[in-house]
């Protein structure tokens, strides 16, 4: 079952890096009969912004604490990757870790650093070449207090 989710902003320009190669063509002045074509084989709707990226989220969380997180499974062309959108409002810096679970028992995990800083972040895991479609992969954040007995504060996944 897929969940459709409100992004942050963020999502709008997810994975999309510097594109020199591709621009939007200026239309022809009012009036000029001559319209400029191009045959360049790309989509006209791109306007230079690249592939589009695909993100399976699971809902936003807040703890009791003061952590609110969600965490999506991200798709672009042939990568994937999970990335996981916080705030940490709890005054402490926080242990967390990011995990991406594929096809094969294959799993990245990235330790990501979480402020006290009450400010909105993200941490996303290395792409990696897709191995399955967007359902063969899930995602899940887990914070916890600071240190080796730190008690576990949030779990968000991107299936939940």
């Amino acid at each position: 079952m897929a969940a459709v989710a409100a992004l942050p902003l963020a999502v709008a320009s997810a994975g999309q890096g510097a594109d020199t190669g591709r621009a939007a063509v200026p239309a022809a002045p009012r009036g000029d009969a001559k319209v400029r074509t191009t045959h360049s084989g790309r989509s006209p709707f791109l306007l230079g912004l690249g592939l589009a990226t695909a993100a399976r989220c699971g809902p936003g969380l807040t703890s009791p604490d003061g952590i609110e997180a969600q965490t999506c499974v991200l798709t672009q062309g042939t990568d994937t990757w999970a990335r996981t959108y916080y705030r940490n409002a709890t005054g402490e810096s926080l242990d967390s870790v990011l995990s991406l679970m594929g096809p094969g028992g294959r799993t990245v995990q990235m330790r990501c650093v979480t402020g006290a800083d009450d400010e909105p972040a993200t941490c996303e895991t290395p792409r990696e070449r897709s191995r399955g479609g967007p359902d063969a992969y899930t995602a899940v954040t887990e914070f916890a207090a600071h240190g080796t007995d730190g008690a576990l504060l949030l779990r968000s996944g991107s299936n939940s």
